[in-house]
This record gives structure tokens, sequence and C-alpha cells, in this order.
């Protein structure tokens, strides 16, 4: 009789755990094909999407890092590393600091970074375009 229950109990938790790991696979497909159709939505490898700041807006960074806004893809780049390094050494976690405060502000200093690299690329671009292409 018991080794009739413990069957039981063996078969019943294998089914359970057949399932949850097949539930598990399908939920890691399903998340599989939207970020592949989601990447193709992207103009390339160095858009913000592909970047580790992906998930903080312009906006955010600004006011992690207490900057002013851009102000038509420019903005003093000395002042942003200053506060982001201030910031960034108070809440070193050896100090008794945040490691996600600081993997915050490091962030918030990549996407300043990226917008404003992106803008200088398209005036560049555009200064490019007027003048036409000349080899260095």
């Amino acid at each position: 009789m018991a080794h009739r229950i413990i069957t039981q109990i063996i078969f019943t938790g294998t089914r359970v755990l057949g399932r949850a790991f097949a539930e598990a696979y399908r939920q890691a497909a399903a998340s599989s094909q939207h970020s592949r159709a989601a990447g193709a939505n992207t103009s390339g490898p160095g858009t913000a999407n592909s970047f580790a700041s992906s998930g903080l807006t312009l906006d955010e960074a600004c006011k992690i890092l207490n900057v002013k806004p851009l102000q038509g893809g420019k903005t003093d780049m000395n002042n942003v590393m200053e506060r982001f390094r201030t910031m960034f050494d108070r809440n070193e976690p050896t100090k008794g600091g945040s490691f996600y405060l600081q993997s915050k502000i490091l962030r918030a200093r990549e996407r300043i970074e990226l917008e404003v690299r992106e803008a200088t690329e398209a005036v560049e671009r555009e200064a490019e375009l007027r003048e036409g292409w000349k080899p260095k």
C-alpha cells in the first residue's frame, strides 16, 4: 500500500514539474520572438534600444545627474562628468552607498553621452551633405 502512494506522488510530481517546464519554455520562446521582432524595428546596432541605458529617458537622466536638459543636442559635458564623478563616488558601496543608485548614475551619464553623440553625428552628416564629401 505504501509503495502505491509513493508511486502516485512521484508520478503526480513529475507531471506537475513537466507542465511547469513546458510553460516556462513557451514563455521563453515567446519572449525571444518578441525581442527578435523588436530588434528588427531598430535601425542598427548603435540605436538606443540596444544600449544599456535603453530603459532611461533623457529627461530622467538629466534629473538623476541634476543637469540642464540638452539644448539642440548640446550640453556642458564637463558639468555632466563632474556631477557624475561626485555622485558616483558618494554612492560607493564600500563606503556605505548604494550599488543600485551608482548604476542608475552610470546609466544616466551613458544616456546623455549617447544623445550628445547622436546629435553631433547628425550635425556632421548635415554639414557633409551641404558641403559635399571631401576626403581627408
